[in-house]
Order: structure tokens, then sequence, then C-alpha cells
């Protein structure tokens, strides 16, 4: 009967999935600039960090490899920078 099956959720896609940790990724990246602008460090750094890994994630789901490029140099940097202080 129909009516008592239950409907399970579709599965998200890539797209929705990319969606998400775009904007979750830049509103953390946000609040790294602005703990930047208020001193707060080294909390800057590690929402930068975050902030890098998602675009890092986004870049492989879209399969976009200047994204990837760019936020694992930028990742990269910001370890470094981590290690140094």
């Amino acid at each position: 009967m129909l009516s008592d099956a239950v409907a399970e959720p579709a599965p998200r896609n890539n797209g929705e999935i990319a969606f998400t940790i775009k904007w979750v990724a830049s509103i953390i990246q946000i609040m790294g600039y602005t703990a930047t602008a208020f001193g707060w460090t080294p909390w800057n750094i590690y929402l930068f960090v975050i902030g890098l890994i998602g675009w890092f994630a986004v870049g492989v789901l879209w399969n976009d490899r200047a994204l990837i490029l760019i936020h694992l140099v930028a990742l990269g940097a910001m370890l470094v920078g981590l290690a140094s202080s």
C-alpha cells in the first residue's frame, strides 16, 4: 500500500553540498577578517584555515583546479605561519 510507505529524503547532490560549504566557509573567513581587524591572534589564523579547507573542498566538489590550487597554496602558507609562531 502506498500510504504505508515512508518516504525517505532524497540524497543531497554535490551542488547542494558545495553551496552549503561555500557559504559556511565564506562566513568563517569573514570572521577571520574581523578577528584580524581586532588583533585577535591566533584566532584569526584558525578561522582562515577552516575557511580555506572549506573552499578547498568546494574546489574538489566542483573539480575546479584553480580553486584547489589557490586554496592549497594559501593553506600551506597559513600552516607554515602557524608553525613558526
